[in-house]
């Protein structure tokens, strides 16, 4: 691990030492769920929308056997609602079929269910089942970029496999949350806190910016 990787890591454990997931779940199922969900949305919208869908459906069965009409319904308050119910009701249906009603605790077989990218198998797996992941969402995107982790150029796969090369396996799921919330709340698409950042010779962003001013 480079001093740039202990840099950054020194200063997210200082700024969000108990950062972990904000989405409103009892168990892999519901969670499964809401990340699904997350998608172009915020958690705040999420939690709002699964408190009523979670209490209408308790098991995979529920999903699987739902009305898609209710299910649109009952998350009719975050975007793309028709894709994401359906997408909610196959992937319970899949997940009969296949996996024997359990959500799968693998990458591999989370991705081939509909509505389950790379991002989302990831907190599946950290926050669900307690393995090692590193998902990597539009924050997590902005800040690696910034912090010259990665190349601009980089797709969100490239950016997962490059910075689980750069920190220690141990810290990926913990680090995964911790730039969500310095990206979120610090590292703001606009507006970022940078004369209050101790990451500022780490980052690419705050160089531009002084070169233009």
């Amino acid at each position: 691990m480079s001093k740039k990787s202990d840099i950054i890591m020194a200063t997210l454990a200082e700024l969000y030492p108990d950062a972990a997931c904000e989405l409103i779940h009892k168990n892999v199922l519901e969670l499964t769920i809401a990340v699904m969900l997350s998608a172009q949305t915020t958690d705040r919208q999420v939690n709002i929308a699964t408190k009523g869908l979670f209490e209408h459906y308790k098991t995979i069965t529920d999903y699987a056997n739902a009305k898609f009409e209710d299910v649109v319904e009952d998350i009719k308050s975050i975007g793309l609602n028709k894709v994401k119910a359906k997408n909610v009701i196959t992937m319970a249906q899949l997940v009969q079929k296949n996996y024997g009603g359990e959500i799968p605790d693998s990458i591999k077989k989370l991705i081939t269910l509909p509505g389950i990218g790379r991002k989302t198998a990831n907190v599946v797996i950290s926050v669900g089942y307690g393995k090692p992941g590193f998902a990597v969402d539009t924050h997590v995107e902005r800040v690696c970029k910034r912090l010259s982790l990665v190349k601009e150029s980089d797709d969100v796969v490239r950016i997962e496999k490059k910075v689980k090369r750069l920190f220690p396996r141990e810290q990926w799921s913990l680090l995964h949350h911790q730039m969500i919330f310095f990206g979120r709340y610090f590292c703001k698409a606009r507006n970022p806190n940078c004369e209050q950042c101790t990451v500022q010779k780490q980052c690419s962003y705050y160089k531009n910016q002084n070169k233009k001013s």
